[in-house]
């Protein structure tokens, strides 16, 4: 990451949370201490987030040079002629002259559809379709990575990187970057370690960010998990959560920043704002490390070849 400014291990995630009550929440978290926020065009609520945003920065809460302000490229977009436009989209939705990081969403090319004709474009190419599905488009990741590097050299972001991207895809992307990635952004929490990619990265000097921290409490609500899934039920985070008298959230949260990634955990309530972030008072134990790590079982809660198929009538893996 650069040297001019830190993120914040402990970031504010902004999937799922509703348009209409979304600026309270991003004001809200910016009182509570959050200072770094992961947006993207997909979740459809970025007009709010730049409200919350600016109501903070008018009231005195903060800076914007002391925030961190993560968006992501929507995969409608990868044409070399359309990053820019989503970019400065994303920029006047959120009504900032800069992001501090921009990412890019998917290793997934789709068809591309206007901004005036629909936005966010989500997964399907026509809804109105009798049997609507998803349009690939023949774009390689190399051209939208040298658009990327465009943006930079423009100062629209000071950073880029990419999300969902396996080992092989980012060995490839370091051999042709000229800008080099930054962040890596990735499903992970003690169901799903991912520490082979997360080693290479740190080897690589490319900084990792964990989302769905907690696993599966991301997914009850659109029924791509179960309770029973839920890892805050397990014995070794229950008995590490008595011994340092915190909650399981605090120690798989925790967890996640001991082992060198940051984190996007995502909530509506205050209680729970303020829980998150208070994960450094304390540490946990090499061996309780361990018996976290341990839990892995490659479950992937976020996975296109699983969830396009069920809900977009199209079969399109990106992990094997």
């Amino acid at each position: 990451m650069s040297k001019q400014k830190k993120m914040s291990k402990i970031g504010f995630g902004l999937w799922k949370i509703p348009q209409k009550e979304c600026a309270d929440i991003v004001y809200t978290a910016i009182q509570e201490g959050y200072r770094h926020f992961d947006s993207a065009c997909d979740y459809g609520n970025e007009i709010q987030v730049g409200e919350g945003i600016k109501r903070a920065i008018q009231d005195g809460l903060c800076t914007r040079d002391e925030l961190w302000i993560t968006s992501k490229l929507w995969n409608t977009h990868h044409a070399a002629e359309h990053v820019e436009l989503a970019l400065q989209k994303t920029l006047a939705d959120l009504q900032l002259d800069y992001l501090d990081l921009y990412l890019i969403h998917f290793p997934i090319a789709q068809a591309y559809v206007a901004i005036e004709e629909r936005y966010p474009a989500e997964w399907l190419f026509d809804p109105t379709a009798e049997n609507p599905g998803m349009k690939l488009a023949k774009i390689p990741l190399s051209e939208t990575w040298h658009a990327m590097e465009t943006m930079v050299d423009k100062g629209l972001c000071k950073e880029i990187g990419v999300c969902n991207y396996t080992s092989g895809l980012l060995q490839d992307l370091i051999n042709y970057a000229r800008i080099k990635p930054s962040m890596l952004q990735i499903e992970s929490h003690p169901y799903l370690t991912q520490e082979k990619l997360i080693r290479f990265c740190l080897q690589q000097d490319i900084a990792v960010t964990a989302f769905s921290p907690l696993g599966a409490l991301s997914y009850l609500e659109l029924n791509m998990a179960k309770q029973q899934e839920s890892v805050l039920q397990q014995q070794v985070v229950i008995d590490a959560a008595q011994r340092l008298n915190k909650t399981p959230a605090q120690v798989v949260l925790r967890w996640g920043v001991q082992r060198g990634t940051a984190i996007i955990p995502k909530t509506t309530k205050t209680s729970r704002m303020q829980e998150n972030i208070s994960i450094f008072d304390f540490e946990l134990s090499d061996s309780e490390m361990q018996a976290i790590s341990a839990l892995n079982i490659n479950r992937r809660f976020n996975d296109p070849g699983d969830f396009c198929e069920a809900a977009f009538n199209t079969f399109n893996p990106i992990y094997d």
